[in-house]
């Protein structure tokens, strides 16, 4: 009979030892990364990337500048305490301090303090640091009652002031030749290029008509003028996201100041200087008059209003490129135009607290309380 030892098939005699059980691992050493939180993140980290870069680049430059006051705020912060905080340590307490620096050290006027509270919460954001709620609250609770100090309202420089169609008329018609600046490198005196004249002529006179901001005249393009039988239709494009519009514009009562009859002698002249059809509406032009061919920036926007404004000797107000836009509603409401013609044509909200002001401005002795009263 064949046995299990010829085969080698016997089992061997083993040792059995004691032991005790033993709890399983934690669940956190041996978890699977979720695939689905991994791709989550991923999109999050790539649409802020991507929402930051579609930012205009004088927003992105302006939120740098804030975060470079926080970083001054936080020296400011460690040398009084003797403990530097991290820049990510954004709470009630620090948010209002940081209100206070601007205030009493920086001595800045509360629309920029405010303006920095935005910019500091957008970029801290954007380099993944929390925010609380409550703090942006707390900061602003804190700037409230400086708004109302006159003293720190004068501060700053000021709103833009409104400019009128006659104060169109003295930019238009301003001399040509132009001394140098008390604090000017180069003593010379500067006779502006035709081109230049027509340009500006036409630039600031459409700029009131569709009350247009500086990011939308530069934008502007040749085929969004279109000639109609009654004048222009405008189209403005979106900038910053906000909607187009189309804007009508009708010839004017002075040439000087007619945005139609100036807006095609600038054309002509423009194309006759070697501009190419259908590109930017508005060029930059040297002091020597030679044409560029790159779009003017909405910078080179404002400054052309408020250059012509100083040497036609517009003083005792501020004139900015946002002048026109005021301009518009304030002449408008005057002149007995609707409110609604008004908004439209420049593109406001419907509850927009700033385009209402620009109509009480405008309303302000329309039935006035004194008025035909028997005093």
């Amino acid at each position: 009979m064949t046995t299990a030892e010829e085969y080698g098939t016997a089992l061997e005699p083993v040792e059995v030892v004691d032991a005790e059980l033993v709890d399983d691992a934690p669940a956190s050493e041996v978890a699977v990364p979720d695939p689905v939180v991994a791709v989550l993140a991923a999109l999050d980290t790539d649409a802020k990337a991507h929402l930051n870069r579609i930012r205009p680049k004088k927003t992105r430059t302006g939120y740098a500048r804030d975060w470079e006051v926080w970083q001054e705020f936080h020296g400011w912060l460690a040398a009084r305490t003797g403990t530097p905080l991290p820049l990510s340590s954004i709470t009630v307490g620090t948010f209002v301090s940081f209100v206070t620096y601007l205030d009493q050290v920086v001595q800045a006027p509360p629309n920029t303090i405010e303006r920095r509270i935005t910019g500091v919460t957008a970029e801290a954001r954007s380099r993944g640091y929390t925010v609380p709620k409550e703090a942006t609250e707390a900061a602003r609770r804190a700037l409230k009652p400086l708004r109302l100090d006159k003293k720190r309202q004068q501060r700053g420089r000021g709103k833009a002031g409104a400019i009128t169609p006659s104060d169109l008329r003295k930019m238009a018609n301003a001399p040509r030749e132009r001394a140098p600046q008390p604090d000017a490198r180069r003593r010379h005196t500067i006779v502006v290029s035709e081109l230049t004249r027509l340009r500006d002529k036409a630039l600031n006179s459409l700029k009131f008509a569709v009350a247009g901001r500086n990011e939308e005249m530069s934008a502007l393009d040749d085929p969004d003028i279109k000639a109609v039988t009654e004048g222009l239709m405008v189209h403005v494009p979106s900038v910053k996201g906000r909607p187009d519009r189309e804007v009508p514009v009708t010839y004017g009562e002075d040439p000087a100041t007619c945005p139609v009859r100036c807006w095609r002698a600038y054309q002509e002249a423009k194309l006759a200087a070697g501009a190419v059809p259908g590109g930017p509406a508005f060029l930059p032009v040297d002091q020597w008059g030679n044409q560029g061919t790159k779009r003017l920036s909405p910078d080179g926007v404002g400054r052309a209003l408020a250059r012509c404004a100083k040497y036609a000797g517009l003083a005792g107000r501020r004139i900015t490129g946002h002048s026109a836009r005021r301009g518009l509603v304030t002449t408008g409401r005057k002149k007995g135009k609707r409110v609604e013609k008004l908004r439209r044509q420049g593109g406001w909200s419907a509850n927009s607290p700033v385009f209402w002001e620009y109509v009480d401005e405008g309303e302000a002795f329309e039935d006035a309380a004194t008025e035909g009263i028997g005093l």
